[in-house]
């Protein structure tokens, strides 16, 4: 289905691949209102059993449907089996939320070449947007770089990799990899941006604009094609989500929100109270009214976290021993 402003439907995409980035299409709303649950960094060093117990408190919450910003899977390889396995793993684990998932990718998830390949054939795109309800969600892919850029990081960032396993934690942090500015805050290409610029052109009596991406490319100083797509809303409502900084935090930047979630699941740092496994619940009326709701304050029916959560450790500062 096209998004076209003559005549509204409660989903409406502009793919036209078989695959696509979502597990199924969210299921109409008779209201206005509806709900939507967002799951942060659950990769890069995953902790065991935190984003099982996620799922059984999104399950308790019923949103309309979940989205992500990125790093799914371990990734960092160029074996498409390895891929597979882990791409098969994470989708396993979705499907217990019974409800839509939305993929995001992140540098976990799209770190090669083979790797953005094996995402398109998989999930169609990389970028893209839908409607819903008259809200407008656009998904961004921040490891948009040139072929020959996109393999001087995988290199670079490998190589560090390599230094960090084996306890050379200084020389890792001296290394090429940490020095590139795209490793904190991404890259968004041309292409991309005059996309996203056309959407935005083409939708302009949505209710409410949405953004999900994994990296904070907003904090680049150098990427005036996240800059276009930024000045394309002019005075229209949107906020922005992203991830990969494994803590919270919130900026207001042009008058609206952009939002930078912790973790649900992923490693933390034992010296940042901002570091925490969370949920972040958005219930979209006129506006929309955001909620952070922390894992370790989810309880089931007997007022316990579901799946023993109870025995988990869900922020690192809080759990030194």
């Amino acid at each position: 289905m096209s998004c076209n402003n003559q005549q509204k439907s409660s989903f409406e995409h502009d793919l036209v691949t078989k695959a696509t980035p979502w597990t199924s299409e969210p299921s109409s709303n008779p209201s206005d209102q509806f709900m939507f649950a967002i799951i942060s960094d659950l990769n890069g060093e995953e902790r065991p059993g935190i984003f099982e117990v996620a799922v059984e408190q999104i399950n308790l919450l019923k949103p309309q449907f979940i989205m992500s910003v990125g790093d799914l899977i371990d990734g960092g390889t160029e074996d498409t089996t390895k891929l597979s396995a882990q791409f098969d793993f994470m989708d396993n684990r979705v499907r217990k939320t019974e409800t839509p998932f939305f993929h995001v990718g992140g540098n976990h998830d799209l770190t090669n070449m083979v790797m953005r390949k094996y995402w398109e054939k998989r999930y169609g795109k990389r970028y893209y947007h839908f409607i819903y309800q008259n809200v407008l969600f656009l998904v961004l892919d921040t490891e948009d770089y040139t072929e020959n850029r996109f393999q001087e990081i995988y290199v670079a960032r490998a190589r560090a990799i390599e230094l960090l396993d084996s306890g050379k934690q200084e020389l890792a942090e001296q290394s090429e990899y940490f020095k590139m500015p795209e490793r904190k805050v991404g890259e968004i290409g041309s292409e991309q941006a005059d996309y996203f610029a056309n959407v935005i052109k083409n939708n302009p009596t949505v209710r409410w604009t949405f953004l999900f991406m994994h990296k904070p490319v907003w904090q680049s100083e150098g990427d005036t094609n996240f800059k276009r797509i930024e000045a394309a809303f002019g005075s229209r409502n949107y906020t922005l989500f992203n991830g990969h900084l494994h803590a919270y935090s919130h900026t207001q930047r042009n008058d609206r929100d952009y939002i930078m979630l912790g973790t649900t699941g992923g490693a933390q740092s034992n010296q940042n109270e901002n570091a925490f496994d969370h949920i972040t619940l958005v219930t979209v009326n006129e506006s929309p009214s955001i909620a952070n709701l922390r894992l370790d304050g989810i309880l089931d029916k007997t007022g316990n976290i579901p799946l023993h959560g109870d025995t988990l450790c869900f922020q690192a500062s809080k759990c030194k021993e």
